[in-house]
């Protein structure tokens, strides 16, 4: 049973609470140090800082709908070897995923971690997210009108822009196996912040704290509200997806521009591996091999392999894929991969009946032989 607890916030200051929630954790040493989002001094970007000072967190900012990473790859660079102080790590639903996934291929350890997930409201594209802070001056992002929209469930970006396309189809607002997780979405943000914690850390809080207990009411219809608008726009996404893919050409001509820079596997959380086969000599071609192709068949494209690296990609994280969509993000060529990774990894999921991020109780599937799995296949 988890133990709830709510922050009083003053004068409507929503991020005022927040920092000052965060800087008494520091000050309890409830935890030794924090990983959490830090607005630039330019106020056009956020990123994940390392705080240890309660004074830091004068331009943290959890709320801010921007992802320039996604932070389980940061949390595995700080307790891969082992971390001797106990870290606290901020991270949206999407990103505490991606971290359970990441601890079940050993690329993550959960001593001294204490993980503080915070609701989502969808995130902005880097470049949207710089526009909206340069374009307007109304005061910190998301604005107090969201916030209030979200007491019902409502979510949607500030007009004249768009969340990103893995926001808008993500059906997972809310983190879930964290220790400690900060709830906005059915909670009158004018007036409170709801804490809902795992009843150790809970405990602690409380007492350390001094806060009361407490509830949001109509927290689980919001929440159910916000999810059920993601579920439709994520079924419309897939079958559109699958209507328009249908053979081996149609999925060809989803990669049609990739020009194999990448960058989706750098900022993939799932592909972790330290040495990518796409970046050894057994895809540094020679020169004749080339010219062999290009005879055989009259042609050859450069750069080769392209489609290749997309499926070997899809193949390898399709059962782990959280649908974080940072491998869109990265792509310089625009290519639709959040729906695309997202339609084919529910197809997989679904089929050895695997949630990604759900628990660290469930086996990887890839990584487990069950002798009566899959009969209809054999």
């Amino acid at each position: 049973m988890s133990v709830k607890a709510v922050l009083e916030v003053k004068e409507g200051d929503v991020l005022g609470a927040l920092r000052g929630f965060l800087g008494r954790l520091l000050e309890n040493k409830i935890v030794d140090a924090l990983l959490v989002p830090v607005e630039l001094p330019s106020g056009d970007a956020v990123f994940q800082t390392l705080i240890k000072d309660p004074e830091k967190l004068a331009a943290a900012n959890p709320l801010a709908p921007v992802m320039m990473v996604n932070s389980a790859t940061l949390v595995s660079n700080l307790t891969r070897r082992g971390n001797r102080e106990k870290v606290g790590v901020v991270l949206r639903s999407c990103e505490m995923r991606a971290l359970v996934e990441l601890v079940k291929l050993q690329q993550v350890t959960t001593d001294n971690l204490i993980t503080v997930g915070i609701d989502c409201l969808g995130t902005y594209e880097p470049t949207e997210y710089a526009r909206l802070s340069q374009e307007t001056n109304d005061g910190p992002i998301p604005r107090a009108e969201q916030l209030q929209a979200a007491q019902e469930g409502e979510v949607l970006p500030l007009e004249g822009y768009q969340f990103r396309a893995a926001c808008q189809i993500c059906e997972h607002p809310v983190a879930s196996g964290v220790d400690i997780n900060i709830g906005v979405l059915g909670v009158e943000t004018g007036s409170t912040i709801l804490l809902e914690m795992e009843p150790e850390v809970g405990a602690e809080v409380l007492e350390k704290l001094s806060l009361q207990e407490g509830e949001a009411p109509g927290r689980q219809e919001a929440v159910a509200r916000l999810v059920a608008a993601r579920e439709k726009a994520r079924d419309e996404a897939f079958a559109a997806f699958h209507e328009a893919v249908h053979d081996p050409a149609s999925l060809i001509s989803q990669f049609s521009t990739c020009v194999a820079c990448h960058n989706c596997t750098r900022a993939c959380p799932i592909c972790y591996c330290k040495e990518c086969i796409f970046e050894t000599d057994t895809f540094r071609h020679t020169s004749d091999r080339y010219l062999m192709w290009a005879g055989r068949k009259g042609a050859a494209r450069m750069p080769s392999d392209t489609l290749l690296f997309q499926l070997t990609r899809m193949n390898h994280m399709a059962t782990s894929c959280v649908g974080c969509g940072m491998c869109e993000s990265a792509c310089p060529s625009d290519l639709p991969l959040a729906v695309i990774f997202r339609a084919v990894g529910d197809r997989v999921q679904k089929l050895f009946d695997y949630l990604p991020g759900r628990s660290l109780e469930e086996e990887l599937p890839v990584a487990t032989f069950k002798e009566d799995e899959l009969p209809e296949y054999r």
